[in-house]
């Protein structure tokens, strides 16, 4: 049989970020192979992966990051059971390679993402290997990414939530910084109103005439008064129209042109775990 070393055991356990008892027996039944006992242990983390396939990921890591150049900015979410394994340092490094991976390459999508490789294998695959190391359902949730001529991201304390935006130029850092911020306060759920679909605008004038007929207005005005409430919702979530949560003197319409007169929001992306 052939001999286990520390070194060997602890050798295994920085490639593959496993527990030390699991490598230690990975490399006794592989005597000593390194690639038979990685693909051993990948085997460990289908296995858990199976048993665990209908469990529910609402916990998880939410952080973002722009890249060198400062014209994209990125967001991931590596979802996972439980809160304790969320805040776990290995978890969230964990997500963190995969930023940096989609920092490094700019896939098109989720699926791009989980195609492209990482400690030699696709990310799908780690995935499904960390699976067995942890011990808990593992699933990268979310990816996107916003580019303009400059970008700004922001991650709220404890990795639950993420935001990032566009710029149709280059914006002082801190003003960017205040935008994002803003939407991951507020949840706009467009820039300005021009922006927000018509089936949203609809959903709302109903939910408006509704509300109108319960408090006792003519059927034949409900309308009307729905109408007039949608000013009422486009303050309240659209971004530009939302007051700046650090003065609520101005709107974020009024605080960009303080700013800059020129600079615009191109796009903005948010998401939050919970």
């Amino acid at each position: 049989m052939t001999k286990i070393s520390a070194a060997d055991v602890a050798k295994l356990r920085k490639m593959t970020g496993s527990g030390m008892m699991d490598c230690k027996n990975a490399l006794a039944e592989s005597n000593g192979d390194f690639d038979e006992a990685i693909d051993i242990l990948r085997k460990k983390g289908q296995k858990v992966a199976g048993k665990r396939a209908d469990r529910d990921t609402s916990e998880g890591a939410v952080i973002a990051k722009k890249s060198a150049d400062g014209k994209t900015a990125f967001i991931v979410a590596l979802n996972c059971e439980t809160d304790f394994v969320a805040k776990n340092d290995d978890f969230v490094k964990f997500a963190n390679q995969i930023l940096d991976i989609a920092v490094a390459n700019k896939p098109a999508n989720l699926e791009a993402l989980l195609d492209l490789e990482i400690n030699g294998v696709k990310i799908s695959e780690e995935i499904i290997t960390q699976t067995g190391v942890i011990g808990e359902k593992i699933e990268l949730g979310y990816y996107d990414k916003v580019e303009g001529e400059s970008v700004a991201s922001y991650i709220h304390p404890g990795n639950r939530l993420a935001s990032i935006a566009g710029f149709s130029k280059v914006i002082d850092e801190n003003a960017g910084k205040d935008v994002v911020m803003q939407i991951a306060a507020m949840n706009p759920i467009a820039i300005d109103k021009n922006d927000v679909s018509q089936d949203v605008i609809d959903k709302e004038i109903e939910i408006g005439k509704e509300l109108a007929i319960q408090e006792g207005k003519p059927a034949d005005l409900a309308e009307k008064i729905a109408v007039g409430r949608l000013n009422k919702f486009f303050k309240e979530n659209t971004l530009l129209n939302q007051q700046w949560v650090k003065d609520n003197k101005k709107t974020i319409r009024d605080f960009l042109k303080d700013t800059d007169a020129e600079v615009k929001v191109t796009e903005f992306k948010r998401y939050s775990v919970n």
